[in-house]
């Protein structure tokens, strides 16, 4: 019994290059039985299909899309646009052209004006056949008056009305233009033709003790391939062998090549640089980063700005008023006042020519997508063309300590003895001793540093007895016949109060903006309140880069920059302190972190909230724009956030928002131009100073500056 499962396939298509093809391809799909959804993605020349296998095979699917005029491309490339001499578009508006041409020329030579007539019809018909369907199409199926509808209502009267050559030159014009949108769309699908060029079609493989070669597709979860110096790597993995450095600039944006060894995680698409590495695959090629990365580019150029979705209601009303006002300005000037029946219903075709808001509609679109394949490129994910616009518009940045403004990997600073009076004095290496000895059976961070520095000055722990984890404070384990306790100096105080002169250096120390805990010893058989023989400082470490990173973000306009953190309220101001930071609000537990980003929304405005993507998952949401560091490799960080830097590189933020104040001018400028341009020719038209070859010169070249002016982004 059919209509029981579901199954969802992608196809990279061919010809799917506007809102227009993909209404159609809609349509023609749609209606097949056993065909639930039709998503499609024209940016990326994919769609994306709902169906039940029961009803309707895939080979059937690609036979449909091919009949319906989109060609599956295999391989899942990207397609290629068809050579201008085997595009039917260009052929045919270049058809229109070579007639036009033919029409004027005979009327030069004195060629009876019926022939002419015919050859100027003829020219009309072959050129408008692509754009005059679609307007049909569009008014018949969608109840949607479009551009094309305007410049077809445009032609045809201005052949009816005794200008037949006018009527061809607009049809030849803007069929050139629609023509030219196919490779207009190619230009801004070279950030996506990049990245997926940046992973290998085959892979090296170490099978049943031999190497073999395999199409990359088949590498398997668990596979063991080898990457050779200068090649790529094919898919996400552990390096099990080898030493090399790798250039992870294609996937994460970080220019300086880093250091990969046995244990470490290498992405898809990065570059080997010397040495062979011997990899595990831990993801397929269909689920490895660089494939997550391709198609959150793709899903984000479908995803509109507030900006966008405007223009696209405003132009959705105003085409039929531009028809509207138009048949006004050709019959109520002859009704009511006199006017020449001629005069005004050419006046009325310049009008609808010079109003269609082609410049205006294509103006933000063409600058957002090129805008996000540039980000990509350079490392950063931004999930649509709303988060470009909201960090265009934000002020205020809050940032998380731990993970980003620091490594997340805290360091011992300091190993202080301490002795109390009348009792024997313990050296700096045996409190160290001590306390890595009882922390390595913790696994804690702070426990982690401990361990680590005993490690380098290569202490050799005594075994520990009666282990015991004191969650969220520390660890006690007896060693030989002494009881051990490491913890935070409030737990010593459990046992009775610090003294004055150990609390005023613990107070010391955490005003550097350091951890401490206490090493506290008791014999281990009398229950007796352990003494402090010793203090450990930790301190997590600063990224190298912090500083520079805060100042580049008060460069792009950030005006107030605040701190959210767990840590302790000293160690985050003395962080703080170092990097400049504006506001410190410590101590905050998840749900605190919300609750402060919601207050710095309701003071400054717009926030952008940076964090790791998983411990300030609910801040990242409860913010403007949530931005995840160091997402490479990490589906929850790729999830969670609106803008993910692929890189732990904060400096990337600031280029993020950069980039997102140079694309919102860029827009500005389409938008203030193509406004301007429309309001010329309209007065032109409605004041009989601009023919209808003029309008449409204006019109196209107007479009064709917009364009060119969008795709300045994709420079970077």
């Amino acid at each position: 019994m059919s209509g029981q499962t579901q199954q969802q396939i992608e196809f990279r298509v061919a010809n799917l290059d506007c809102e227009h093809d993909a209404a159609q391809l809609k349509r023609r799909l749609s209606p097949i039985p056993g065909i639930h959804q039709v998503d499609t993605y024209p940016r990326a020349a994919k769609v994306r299909i709902v169906f039940d296998p029961d009803a309707v095979k895939p080979e059937t699917i690609e036979e449909h899309l091919a009949s319906a005029g989109f060609p599956v491309v295999k391989d899942r490339e990207l397609p290629e646009p068809p050579k201008p001499w085997h595009n039917p578009k260009v052929i045919t508006a270049a058809t229109a052209g070579l007639l036009l041409l033919v029409g004027f020329l005979m009327g030069r030579a004195g060629v009876p004006e019926p022939v002419t007539v015919v050859v100027y019809v003829v020219a009309m018909v072959v050129g408008g056949y692509f754009f005059g369907r679609e307007a049909i199409e569009e008014l018949v199926h969608e109840r949607r008056v479009g551009i094309e509808l305007l410049m077809s209502v445009a032609a045809v009267v201005a052949a009816l009305m005794g200008q037949p050559a006018e009527g061809a030159m607009l049809v030849f014009l803007y069929a050139i233009s629609e023509a030219a949108e196919g490779y207009t769309e190619e230009k801004t699908r070279s950030a996506i033709k990049a990245l997926m060029k940046l992973a290998p079609k085959v892979a090296l493989v170490r099978r049943n003790g031999r190497e073999v070669e395999i199409p990359a597709e088949e590498l398997q979860v668990g596979d063991i391939f080898i990457v050779k110096p200068g090649q790529s790597i094919p898919t996400d993995g552990v390096v099990v062998r080898g030493h090399s450095s790798v250039d992870q600039s294609p996937v994460t944006g970080e220019s300086i090549p880093v250091e990969k060894k046995e244990g470490d995680v290498v992405f898809a698409g990065t570059i080997n640089q010397h040495g062979a590495l011997e990899v595990r695959a831990t993801r397929t090629v269909a689920d490895n980063t660089l494939s997550r990365i391709i198609q959150l580019v793709e899903e984000a150029q479908e995803r509109k700005g507030e900006r966008q979705k405007f223009v696209e209601r405003f132009g959705a009303w105003y085409s039929p008023a531009v028809l509207l006002a138009g048949v006004l300005i050709a019959v109520v000037p002859p009704l009511f006042f006199g006017a020449a029946w001629t005069t005004w219903i050419l006046r009325a075709t310049v009008f609808i020519v010079a109003a269609a808001p082609c410049a205006l509609v294509i103006s933000i679109p063409i600058t957002m997508v090129a805008a996000l394949g540039t980000a990509a490129r350079n490392g950063i994910l931004v999930k649509g063309g709303i988060h470009l616009e909201m960090l265009a518009q934000s002020r205020v940045v809050a940032l998380d300590k731990t993970g980003t403004l620091t490594r997340g990997e805290p360091q011992v600073t300091d190993v202080i003895p301490w002795t109390t009076d009348g009792q024997e004095p313990v050296d700096e290496e045996r409190v160290l001793l001590w306390a890595a000895a009882v922390e390595a059976r913790s696994e804690h961070p702070l426990a982690r540093a401990i361990v680590r520095e005993g490690q380098r000055r290569e202490l050799v722990p005594p075994p520990v007895e009666h282990f015991q984890a004191l969650p969220g404070t520390g660890a006690v384990g007896v060693i030989t016949d002494r009881r051990v306790l490491v913890a935070r100096p409030s737990y010593f105080e459990t046992y009775g109060a610090l003294p004055d002169a150990l609390k005023k250096r613990v107070a010391e120390l955490e005003d550097e903006g350091k951890t401490v805990v206490l090493v506290g010893v008791a014999p281990a058989t009398d229950g007796a309140t352990p003494r402090v023989v010793g203090l450990i400082a930790l301190r997590d470490v600063l990224r190298p880069n912090a500083k520079e990173a805060i100042a580049a973000l008060r460069q792009v306009g950030i005006t107030r920059i605040a701190m959210l953190t767990g840590d302790n309220p000293r160690a985050a101001r003395a962080i703080a302190r170092e990097l400049g930071i504006d506001d410190v609000y410590a101590e905050l537990s998840p749900e605190d972190k919300v609750r402060k980003v919601r207050e710095l929304t309701a003071r400054y405005g717009h926030v952008i909230m940076v964090g790791d993507g998983v411990n300030d998952a609910p801040a990242l949401a409860e913010a403007t724009v949530g931005v995840a560091m160091g997402a490479a490799g990490t589906d929850v960080a790729l999830e969670t956030a609106d803008v993910a830097l692929m890189a732990d590189d904060l400096e990337k933020l600031a280029y993020a928002i950069h980039l997102a104040r140079r694309t919102q001018r860029v827009v500005q400028q389409n938008l203030i131009f193509s406004a301007a341009v429309i309001t010329v020719l309209v007065i032109g038209a409605l004041a009989g100073r601009f023919t209808l070859p003029i309008a449409v010169l204006g019109h196209e070249l107007s479009e064709f500056a917009v364009i060119a002016s969008g795709l300045r982004m994709l420079r970077g």
